[in-house]
């Protein structure tokens, strides 16, 4: 038990206290899409995470892997979330990112206006990966 008092808890509750996801829904919708797995086995919403395990979310094109150092179910500040969890993103899939992000404002020339809903499904396409 840590010292908290929590031995395990809910992976979607777990990706929201420590803000990987924004709201609980997202989180969920990202397990239920199999982008969220534990230990290398993709899960469910209400799969129980506990300390010490390996959990890659797959967002923006990369996989980002954390683990699991405090279970906490109430969203904290980010500087009390930085402690919850271990941030283990490789240097690679960093620099992946950083690539497409330096190139994203090279698919629309200058004065293109926005994107038609044909290109929003397509830039969706590419990121759903």
């Amino acid at each position: 038990m840590n010292n908290n008092g929590i031995n395990s808890v809910r992976i979607d509750k777990w990706l929201w206290a420590v803000r990987i996801c924004k709201t609980r829904l997202m989180a969920a919708d990202l397990c239920r899409k199999q982008k969220v797995s534990v230990e290398q086995q993709k899960v469910k919403p209400s799969k129980e995470v506990k300390a010490g395990q390996i959990i890659t979310v797959r967002q923006e094109g990369i996989d980002w892997q954390y683990r699991v150092v405090r279970c906490i179910e109430k969203r904290v500040s980010a500087a009390l979330a930085s402690e919850c969890r271990e941030d283990l993103t490789s240097e690679e899939e960093i620099n992946k990112l950083k690539i497409i992000k330096s190139n994203w404002g090279l698919h629309r020339p200058r004065g293109a206006g926005r994107p038609t809903k044909k290109d929003r499904r397509a830039i969706d396409r590419f990121f759903q990966e």
